[in-house]
């Protein structure tokens, strides 16, 4: 697919359209208790997001993400002070704007598959780190940092601060989440992709009659 201009007509549809669909997708969660305590669930918002992505760039995909959160907040209000969404915007960011960038120079199979298991590796590391440093701190105005401890201590008893619940309990969430969005987007873009280029040929055939 050649490359657009970002702020064409069709992008924009296409990037409020993915957005909005991530935003959705967002509010659905699994948690994953033989992994991380319940107030981590994993949710598939990027694939909409990565498909776009890989359709239309990275700064796409950022801008697909910032309407993801903002979807989500209408359909359903903060319950951790926010925490959770800028969680969710900056791990989900460390994935996708790396593939994107990595497949816009390689746009093969391969080049998409590195793109994905590069942002997997980005996100799980800043996930790590993110979270021992600033999210779990800011999140102890919320609960108190010694059940939020607690509660990884019950899954592994090696958890016994912040920074073995993040290494032991986040890492790996994050890594579980990373392999199982970059598994759906590779199953489904190439079939969303046709659609998008025909969507595109529309486009263009509906702005050629009205300038006739």
């Amino acid at each position: 697919m050649k490359e657009n201009k970002l702020l064409t007509t069709k992008n924009v549809v296409l990037m409020g359209m993915f957005g909005a669909l991530a935003g959705v997708l967002m509010i659905f969660e699994l948690p994953l208790p033989f992994i991380a305590p319940s107030f981590y669930g994993l949710d598939i918002s990027e694939v909409p997001v990565l498909v776009g992505t890989f359709a239309m760039g990275p700064v796409a995909g950022a801008v697909m993400e910032v309407v993801k959160i903002l979807v989500k907040l209408i359909l359903k209000p903060t319950s951790t002070g926010f925490v959770g969404e800028f969680a969710n915007l900056t791990f989900s960011c460390a994935m996708v704007i790396p593939a994107g960038i990595i497949y816009k120079y390689r746009k093969t199979k391969k080049g998409a598959m590195t793109g994905l298991c590069v942002g997997t590796l980005l996100m799980a590391v800043l996930g790590i780190v993110g979270n021992a440093l600033v999210m779990i701190p800011f999140y102890s105005n919320f609960m108190p940092l010694d059940s939020i401890i607690a509660a990884g201590a019950a899954i592994n008893p090696a958890i016994s601060n912040v920074w073995t619940f993040a290494l032991i309990c986040v890492g790996p969430f994050n890594m579980v989440k990373g392999i199982v969005v970059s598994v759906i987007t590779a199953l489904v873009y190439k079939r969303v992709s046709v659609i998008i280029r025909g969507t595109g040929h529309h486009v263009s055939q509906e702005n050629l009659k009205v300038r006739a």
